[in-house]
């Protein structure tokens, strides 16, 4: 009789719990319809975001007006929060409470000490939905998942030109404004960006904290190793919907999408030339300031960017980083590995609009299109003849330079100049070149109306203070003169 009582008492329990079970869950339900009508109570008009609270749908609805009320009385810069004013504030005070227990890097924000720790933890803990890519920060994630909705909410009043955050809408704003309001305390030098300054104060200490693990290069910035390591995996995330062609970064996507659109937003104060990318204009108003900020610490030669330095130091280390898969050739920069696997391809991706003629490489094109336009932008100072490209001036320049006659004396004898027009350039590439020092010098090796270029140590050689240096020579008898 006690067991079956028990029994009944245990049954009675389950019932009941099972049944307290059920009404909590029917409540956490209920709580959580609540929650997300009081969210759809506070939606913004413009967007259709919502928000749980009044106050975050306001801070939310700046964006779009554009609204700043909060001032730094130090640069005058403006704020959508205090919270970012705060943040901001630290820059002039230089106040870096947050230190990484494990590299010891300091941070102004708790939040960048947090992301910073992914950096040594590896931890991507957003995923995108549709092709499954990870992210170190919420933000990086919901901007790629703008690369494939196409959204593009913060438009510039300037140029109508659209971005996926109101940071890029700011840097690009820039662009117009000339405003580089972030310097360099040790050259001077400005920047649009606190990240580009910082980047660029690497140059001065040297500093390279991020490894590649399969090669052991070194880089400043975590972007450029991310970039790098493509180079090991051939992963090329960026597609260009018109052509289908694929990058390993979005910006050589941004910048072949141009090719198509045909824009150059950048234009030269000085002389008007227009420009697809901000470095490429600086670069070239270094022509105007003959500005070559970057030295060779092995030659002490000058160079307009840190890149060109950087090619230009493999002349002397001999190192040629880039290999080409098919044929195992080696090449110091990625742009002449790509331009030589177009051999293996055949691709001839730069069509002409006006007679639809292909080209392997961009410059091909350019040149080309002068045929066209009618354009000879290089010029001969001596007869003002003009030319397409710089090949043929100097081509073209030879045929000023007079030949000189030598008799056949010997090796004693003298070069005279003579008025006799250069032979046609045709001509000049069958005849036999010159050698060596001593056929060039009138030795037994010339032979009468030999003509040939002079070699590249024509400076070296004894006669080289004399008032001529021609490029050609021809040899004829002494009767002749």
């Amino acid at each position: 009789m006690n067991l079956t009582a028990t029994s009944k008492q245990g049954e009675f329990q389950r019932i009941h719990t099972s049944k307290r079970s059920t009404e909590e869950q029917i409540k956490k339900v209920i709580r959580h319809q609540q929650s997300n009508a009081r969210k759809k109570q506070h939606e913004c008009p413009q967007c259709f975001k919502n928000f749980a609270a009044p106050s975050a749908l306001a801070i939310h609805q700046q964006t779009h007006t554009g609204e700043k009320p909060h001032h730094c009385s130090q640069c005058g810069k403006t704020f959508s929060r205090m919270s970012h004013l705060k943040n901001h504030q630290r820059i002039h005070t230089g106040e870096k409470s947050y230190h990484c227990s494990q590299c010891g890097k300091t941070f102004s924000e708790m939040g960048s000490l947090k992301r910073h720790q992914r950096i040594h933890t590896g931890e991507k803990p957003y995923h995108c939905s549709q092709c499954g890519k990870t992210f170190t920060q919420m933000g990086e994630l919901k901007r790629h998942q703008m690369i494939h909705t196409g959204e593009k909410p913060y438009q510039c009043t300037t140029c109508g030109k659209g971005f996926r955050s109101s940071k890029e809408l700011r840097i690009h704003q820039m662009t117009h404004t000339g405003e580089k309001p972030h310097q360099c305390s040790q050259c001077g030098k400005t920047f649009s960006q606190m990240g580009h300054l910082k980047t660029h104060q690497r140059i001065h200490t040297g500093e390279k904290s991020y490894h590649c693990s399969q090669c052991g290069k070194t880089f400043s910035e975590m972007g450029s190793l991310k970039k790098h390591q493509r180079i090991h995996t051939g992963e090329k995330p960026y597609h260009c919907s018109q052509c289908g062609k694929t990058f390993t970064q979005m910006g050589e996507l941004k910048r072949h999408q141009m090719i198509h659109t045909g824009e150059k937003p950048y234009h030269c104060s000085q002389c008007g030339k227009t420009y697809r990318q901000m470095v490429e204009l600086e670069r070239h108003q270094m022509f105007h300031t003959g500005e070559k900020p970057y030295q060779c610490t092995t030659c002490g030669k000058g160079f307009k960017s840190s890149s060109e330095l950087r090619i230009h130091q493999m002349t002397h280390t001999g190192e040629k980083p880039h290999q080409c898969s098919q044929c195992g050739k080696y090449f110091s920069r990625m742009s002449h590995l790509k331009t030589h696997q177009i051999i293996h391809t055949g691709e001839k991706p730069y069509h002409c609009s006006q007679c639809r003629k292909s080209f392997s490489r961009m410059s091909h094109l350019k040149t080309h299109l002068m045929i066209h336009t009618g354009e000879k932008p290089y010029q001969c100072t001596t007869c003002e003849k003009g030319f397409r490209s710089s090949k043929e001036l100097r081509i073209h320049q030879m045929t000023h330079i007079p030949l000189f006659h030598q008799s056949q004396a010997g090796a004693g004898s003298e070069l005279v100049p003579t008025l006799e027009p250069v032979l046609p350039f045709s001509t000049q590439k069958k005849l036999a070149p010159v050698r060596s020092q001593h056929q060039l010098l009138g030795g037994p090796e010339t032979r009468t109306g030999d003509v040939g270029f002079v070699p590249r140590f024509w400076a070296e050689l004894p006669h080289q203070k004399q008032k001529f240096s021609p490029p050609f020579f021809s040899t004829v008898n002494q009767e002749d003169e």
